[in-house]
């Protein structure tokens, strides 16, 4: 059976620092001073010696490196630890200049926006979400709605945009992340939008782009279960069905951005209507609209109800003991099962992630749920895959983005450092 860990241990306290633990096997070709940057800043603070040993560079190399952030600003010395009384000079390690940069995360969602200004060391600064008034909308309406969410940001940290390095924005469909182009979302009423043009023009600053699901990922290899894991994927259920996956430590798109959409993996030809607009999607018997739609036919639901509110209904009368109510939640997770079952069989990752405001529908992490996803999973003798609940706050979305904004300003703040 698999394990299934609904929270982490409260008591534990997190890891210090921020992004992957484990380093990259080619370090994507990065130059060695990013390499020492980004070792410190997932560290926390870490002394010379140790930045040596686990590179397995030489020390000289490291002094001579940090020395040029330290003048450029972007790391600091820091008393590593306390020394005993008259037993010489502190231990000194180093960590990031918290202040150096900063860059703003956001999550673009079908009833609310979200955003999360963090700066260089990874620290939350500030945070706003906003509601929207329609889940469809145009470019020029959806940059009109992220206005006041970034103002608020920057008035709560008594700042203004020129300090600000970068924006990373998630929001839910086909995402070209090379080119900052959607050519599909459920969000946007354009096909092909340059999403990530109009807002670097909008806010004149560099402007990242990616899928939700890919963010949530993030945010777990950046913030969350994920740092020390060089393999994992993360599996949401909310208004959609999302994934995202970390390979090698790395999290993976595909060729085309098209990768990883499990939402949309078929599990029945000519089957229910995806808002996609295709049919027999996976999303289409699990997704929030999904649940609605059934739940109007087999309660009688008004259907000028929201899906939120439909869901919410349906899920009191199945904990009441409604037959009804309780076969649609089961079936629903018949079809989790499904969706599991295939990313085991394609990638066998050591955990996957259950995360997304509808894992807190208990049936759809039942026992029988998991169960089935283990009898339809061809298995070994081999030790078995974990499956974890995190359920993380509706910023975590925002969080994801800003480690897709830390990770290319590092790249270019970093890199641009004189040698």
């Amino acid at each position: 059976m698999y394990d299934v860990l609904r929270d982490a241990d409260p008591d534990t306290p997190p890891l210090p620092g921020c992004g992957p633990v484990l380093p990259l096997q080619d370090h994507d070709g990065s130059p060695l001073r990013q390499q020492i940057f980004e070792h410190i800043r997932a560290m926390g603070q870490v002394a010379r010696s140790d930045i040596a040993r686990a590179l397995g560079v030489s020390a000289g190399s490291v002094t001579a490196l940090t020395a040029e952030l330290i003048a450029a600003g972007f790391l600091q010395e820091v008393e590593d630890s306390p020394r005993e009384t008259g037993r010489g000079r502190p231990p000194v390690a180093l960590s990031v200049v918290p202040d150096s940069s900063y860059v703003i995360g956001i999550k673009i969602s079908d009833d609310q926006h979200s955003a999360v200004l963090t700066d260089f060391a990874g620290n939350m600064v500030a945070d706003s979400v906003q509601p929207t008034t329609s889940p469809r909308k145009s470019v020029a309406e959806l940059l009109d709605e992220t206005v006041p969410l970034i103002d608020t940001l920057l008035a709560q940290a008594k700042m203004d945009m020129t300090r600000v390095s970068a924006i990373g924005i998630g929001i839910s469909g086909i995402i070209d992340h090379q080119t900052g182009t959607v050519p599909w979302s459920p969000l946007l009423t354009e096909t092909d939008a340059d999403l990530g043009a109009a807002f670097a023009d909008r806010f004149a600053c560099p402007v990242y782009l990616d899928n939700d699901a890919n963010l949530l990922t993030l945010a777990e290899l950046w913030f969350g279960r994920g740092r020390t894991m060089s393999d994992f994927a993360v599996v949401t259920v909310e208004h959609g069905v999302g994934m995202g996956l970390v390979l090698g430590n790395r999290l993976f798109r595909g060729v085309r951005g098209m990768g990883l959409e499990l939402g949309h993996i078929k599990v029945q030809l000519d089957g229910a209507l995806c808002r996609c607009g295709q049919r027999g999607c996976l999303e289409a018997y699990l997704a929030d609209y999904a649940l609605a739609r059934e739940a109007a036919t087999a309660l009688g639901q008004p259907g000028s109800q929201t899906a939120a509110a439909a869901l919410e209904s349906l899920f009191a009368e199945a904990k009441a003991g409604n037959q009804a109510a309780r076969t649609i939640f089961e079936r629903a997770g018949r079809y989790l099962s499904l969706g599991l079952s295939n990313v085991i069989q394609l990638f066998d990752p050591a955990l996957i992630i259950l995360s997304g405001e509808r894992m807190r529908y208990d049936y759809l992490y039942a026992d029988n749920v998991l169960s089935e996803m283990h009898r339809l999973t061809l298995e070994t003798s081999r030790s078995q895959c974990e499956v974890a609940l995190h359920a993380w706050g509706d910023l975590v979305w925002a969080r994801g983005a800003t480690a897709l904004a830390l990770s290319a300003t590092t790249s270019i703040l970093i890199g641009a450092v004189a040698p």
